[in-house]
Parts: C-alpha cells; sequence; structure tokens
C-alpha cells in the first residue's frame, strides 16, 4: 500500500510534532483535535519550530511555507480521511479503539490504524477494533521532529503486510524503525523504568539530590540525566508509563512506580510543557 496522506489525531506536543514531521518528509498531514484552542497552539507550535529552521539555515523560508501547506488543521471528525491514521490521544485504550472505530466509518476500507501508545497493549486496543487486523503500534519518541527511532508493534491479530507498510513508511520520513512484539512497555520503555525509578528511589531516600544524579549519570556518558529526561517526555506521561508496565509485569516491588512521580503530577509540575517539573523553566 502507497502511502501519501497521514492523519494524526491529537494535537498535543506528540501529534504536532509526528503532523510536522510527516510533513517535513513530503506527505500530505491531516491534524485532527476536537479542540480548537489546542489546534492553534499545535499551529503556533509547529511555525515556531519551522522558523527556528530558517534561522538556522537549515530550511529555506520557501521550504517552510511548503510544509506548512501540506498540513491541514481539522476538528470535524468527518475531514480525517487518509490512508494510515496515527492517534496520539489520551492513554486509554477504550478512548483509542472508540477513535478507529469511529474514524473506520468515514474511510476507506485498507486504511491502516497507528497507536502511538508508549505502553499499552496494542492487542488489547486491537481487541476492540472492527478491523483488529489493521492495528499496530508506531511509538514515536519526543521530541518526534529530531528522535529518529520508532518501535513498530505487532500485535497478534496485525497483517504482516500492516506492519511492513508502516515499517516502510517510518523508512520514509527519515526514521529508524525497530520492529518488536506487544510487551509490556515494548523495548524502550521497558529497559527504560530502573534508570528513572531507581534515580527516584536515591532522591526519596534522600541519598542524593536531583542535580547531582543528573549530572553524575550525564558524566557517564549519558546523553540526559533521569530528571531532566522525565520533565523533557512530560511527567504525566513518565508515571502514567510507570503504572502501566508496573501493572503489565504483576506488580514487582522493583517497578512499583514513586509517590514523587504521583506528587508531580497532582500538581500539575508536569515538566517543560507546565513550565515546571523537577527543575523550574519559567
Amino acid at each position: 500500500m502507497t502511502i501519501q496522506t497521514i492523519c494524526v489525531c491529537g494535537a498535543g506536543t506528540m501529534g504536532s510534532g509526528i503532523a510536522q514531521a510527516a510533513a517535513q518528509s513530503g506527505f500530505h498531514a491531516l491534524l485532527f483535535d476536537v479542540n480548537p484552542a489546542i489546534l492553534q497552539k499545535a499551529k503556533t507550535s509547529i511555525d515556531k519550530n519551522l522558523q527556528s529552521l530558517v534561522e538556522k539555515n537549515k530550511l529555506p523560508a520557501s521550504g517552510k511555507e511548503n510544509i506548512l501547506n501540506r498540513i491541514a488543521f481539522v476538528s470535524d471528525i468527518n475531514d480525517c480521511i487518509a490512508d494510515i491514521i496515527i492517534e496520539a490521544i489520551i492513554e486509554n485504550p477504550d478512548a483509542k479503539a472508540g477513535l478507529f472505530n469511529q474514524l473506520a466509518e468515514v474511510n476507506h476500507s485498507d486504511v491502516i490504524f497507528a497507536t502511538n501508545t508508549s505502553s499499552l497493549s496494542v492487542a488489547a486496543i486491537a481487541a476492540k477494533v472492527n478491523h483488529p487486523e489493521r492495528v499496530a503500534g508506531m511509538h514515536f519518541f519526543n521530541p518526534a521532529t529530531i528522535m529518529k527511532l520508532v518501535e513498530i508493534v505487532k500485535a497478534p491479530q496485525t497483517n504482516d503486510a500492516v506492519v511492513q507498510t508502516i515499517y516502510d513508511l517510518a523508512l520514509q520520513m527519515g526514521k529508524t524503525p525497530v520492529h518488536c512484539k506487544d510487551a509490556p512497555g515494548f523495548i524502550v520503555n521497558h529497559v527504560a523504568r530502573p534508570y528513572y525509578l531507581e534515580a527516584l528511589r536515591l532522591l526519596e531516600q534522600g541519598l542524593c539530590d536531583v542535580e547531582t544524579i543528573d549530572a553524575v549519570l550525564e558524566s557517564a556518558g549519558f546523553k540526559m540525566g533521569p530528571f531532566r529526561l522525565m520533565d523533557l517526555i512530560g511527567n504525566d506521561v513518565n508515571y502514567a508509563v510507570s503504572c502501566s508496565v508496573y501493572e503489565a509485569m504483576g506488580k514487582p516491588a522493583r517497578l512499583q512506580p514513586s509517590f514523587i512521580q504521583e506528587e508531580k503530577v497532582k500538581t500539575g509540575a508536569l515538566g517543560r510543557k507546565s513550565g515546571k517539573g523537577y527543575y523550574d523553566y519559567t
């Protein structure tokens, strides 16, 4: 199947980043959200990101306009007609499946449904969709315009041709796709849990402060310390992934989410996107 038009549902940080990445790669992109204010914020953010590339001489002004012209911002679900639907909405399997079923009614019979979930079971989402064979995971990392890795997740129900099409699409977008099975946290978020949680344990026990932990790990070769990285990802997203993997793995003590994560979410200290997390960005 040839992909020409990509519809991204959810105009938050991830959704807008995926839409921008698609348009920069030459695809026609639809960015859908029911909230006009979020759509406008996404449009402003994309414009700002592209303007930054122009100012750094990484993109000509004409290139910026061409990219923007390839993105349509829509709030009517009936406008979401594309070759592939990539959802980046709330981490709730029922909401994701419900969206896919709605979109199946306005799209052609071969449309592909890709979920950008960080850790939810793709099989569980597919099981609630009328065409489970068309559902797969396409997990981008933040910021989607820069990060190369994309996890391509095959559920037991997923058609092999669908997986291959998504893999090829990621390559066309200049990404580095990897195949992985539908397991808790897939590859990256499964491996990364100890990186965050052990750092949080040190903080809980008062053995070290945030700045020192980050500095030590960065000096050891990590590009970003765990707390800076959690702030970049979003503490709400990171906590949700921690909870999801913890539940899916049978609640082992080593993977128990930290009360510090929960507190950050409850107080709205979500990281860069809220202006404050483990660090202050105001």
